[in-house]
């Protein structure tokens, strides 16, 4: 496997009664200041009611992050297949493949938020069965074997070909897993990435690439550990009793619209301490880099090794406070997973050993100029 890599995801999540063009603003410029930090990727997700997640086109926003930023991968985490006919939304994302130079990497999901679907008059009870559908339809098409023809209740494909390849050799594709086998299933089946979006118990995440290499298996695909990623919501201060002070200023307000619209934050605390120490239990890690790098290490045993850890962006706490959390890991956690820490601490101790020896010749050296000296008078 590759080194570790890391990423965040803005889903976003912002209080609706701020200025949302601001907002905007502002996560454009937190992927700038990600790039320039050297994480690896930057995701956004899709979304269409709740008011506190406002991107509503993944593609939009992340050819808009492509033109300010220089290496950064812009994930598109996730799109939501069934609210989309497949043809389009491929094409789409080709084109955006091409005008970033590759850098796009696809997400691909049913959609979290069930009142999305409800506006569109779906039923939420098929939209795995939709998603698995459109997943297959758009593999079909980028198989690039034979014209695709396929009829179901939602989408109609009739002699439909791409007219464009990606950028490079394929286009990254990583389905989004929350607590059910689905995901795992899905990407095994096709020899797809996994988004894991929360980490769960303690065998479980073993078990998700267990079933990844058993659907693939029977499928006749493989699957690597390196187009899998693992999201945990992380943030970070010099103190751990100073980050759980930041985080008063929204994260009360994020966890209880959470709460009403997915699965992963059922309790709500009784106060902030209750909340805090709820959320370190496992979904969310408030506190320094070295809880943050023992953290990680934990997931990285418990699962046998994944490709990408990535930060669900929350907004917890003021903008420029998140901002600076993000340099503290990039700072000191992710030198810890790259090797750079050991290599140069190495380099130091090196430096010592040499310095040591260096001590024990300069006085050889003034030895010998004083036998000379010595011998001449």
């Amino acid at each position: 496997m590759r080194r570790l890599r890391f990423g965040v995801q803005i889903f976003p999540y912002h209080n609706p009664v701020h200025n949302p063009t601001l907002q905007f603003e502002e996560d454009l410029q937190l992927v700038e200041h990600l790039d320039r930090l050297g994480f690896d990727e930057a995701w956004c997700g899709e979304h269409h009611s709740t008011g506190w997640e406002s991107i509503a086109s993944p593609e939009l926003f992340a050819m808009a992050a492509a033109e300010r930023t220089k290496h950064i991968r812009l994930g598109l985490g996730v799109t939501s297949i069934p609210y989309h006919h497949p043809l389009m939304l491929v094409d789409r994302v080709l084109q955006l493949d091409h005008l970033t130079r590759g850098r796009v990497i696809w997400g691909m999901g049913t959609g979290s938020v069930a009142q999305d679907a409800s506006m569109m008059g779906l039923d939420t009870q098929e939209l795995r069965r939709m998603s698995e559908e459109g997943v297959e339809a758009i593999m079909a098409l980028l198989a690039y074997d034979e014209p695709v023809t396929r009829t179901t209740d939602w989408f109609t494909l009739q002699d439909a070909a791409l007219q464009l390849r990606p950028y490079s050799d394929d286009i990254e594709i990583r389905v989004a897993a929350m607590i059910s086998p689905s995901g795992p299933r899905l990407a095994g089946r096709h020899g797809l990435g996994l988004f894991q979006f929360g980490v769960p118990g303690e065998d479980a995440l073993a078990n998700t690439w267990r079933i990844m290499e058993e659907t693939a298996a029977e499928h006749g695909k493989e699957v690597s550990r390196d187009r899998w990623s693992v999201l945990q919501h992380v943030y970070l201060a010099e103190t751990e009793e100073q980050a759980r002070a930041d985080v008063r200023w929204n994260l009360p307000n994020v966890i209880e619209s959470l709460g009403r619209t997915t699965p992963l934050f059922p309790e709500q605390p009784r106060d902030h301490d209750h909340m805090v120490e709820m959320l370190n239990a496992g979904p969310m890690l408030i506190g320094t880099p070295d809880m943050a790098i023992a953290r990680i290490e934990d997931i990285l045993k418990r699962s046998g090794g994944v490709g990408t850890f990535i930060i669900g962006h929350l907004e917890a706490a003021e903008p420029e406070k998140m901002r600076k959390s993000y340099e503290m890991f990039a700072r000191h956690v992710m030198p810890h997973f790259s090797g750079q820490r050991t290599q140069r601490l190495r380099a130091v101790q090196h430096s010592i050993d040499f310095g040591q020896n260096a001590d024990r010749l300069a006085a050889a050296q003034q030895k010998a100029i004083k036998d000379y000296e010595s011998s001449r008078a």
